[in-house]
């Protein structure tokens, strides 16, 4: 199976005719260095958490607009779950194939067996343009929200919507 980086999601994206723009830029770990870098001023940038039940059985990719804060006590609660708390470095490479500050809902194609659950903050429904890293992060690419879903579906990745507050 082929493992997505950025040359293989552009390829990906190319391949069934997704429309997406991407913006190039040093590495970057975190929304404030995002922010300093000026990536989100171009558009909804999205944060991203990598989950895990109590019991480590269930793993979840979380993803927020930037400015919303993901209670985790709380998230657990909405979605039916034990506690929840971050996935190891070693759990983020098993089950997306990527390291820390690359986390991405793209990274689902590299979940060999669509076991990772996405949720999306419920505010992001309807969004034409959220950027996301395409498993790397050294890049952000825009797309529409609706064609995000669509991937991630198709892959076989179950998607739960929920709300976050701000």
């Amino acid at each position: 199976m082929v493992r997505f980086g950025k040359p293989e999601i552009y390829e990906f994206l190319d391949k069934n005719n997704i429309s997406y723009e991407k913006m190039e830029h040093a590495a970057v770990f975190t929304m404030e260095e995002m922010d300093a870098a000026g990536i989100t001023n171009k558009g909804n940038v999205c944060k991203n958490l990598f989950l895990r039940d109590f019991k480590g059985k269930n793993h979840f990719l979380v993803t927020a607009p930037e400015h919303k804060r993901v209670d985790l006590r709380t998230l657990a609660e909405k979605i039916e779950s034990s506690k929840l708390s971050f996935g190891s470095p070693e759990r983020l490479d098993k089950y997306l194939g990527v390291t820390q500050g690359s986390v991405s809902p793209l990274c689902v194609l590299n979940d060999q067996n669509s076991e990772v659950t996405v949720i999306f903050d419920a505010d992001l429904q309807g969004e034409k343009a959220i950027g996301v890293h395409p498993c790397e992060n050294t890049a952000t690419i825009w797309l529409d929200f609706e064609d995000l879903c669509k991937i991630i579906r198709d892959h076989g990745n179950e998607i739960i919507f929920a709300e976050f507050g701000e």
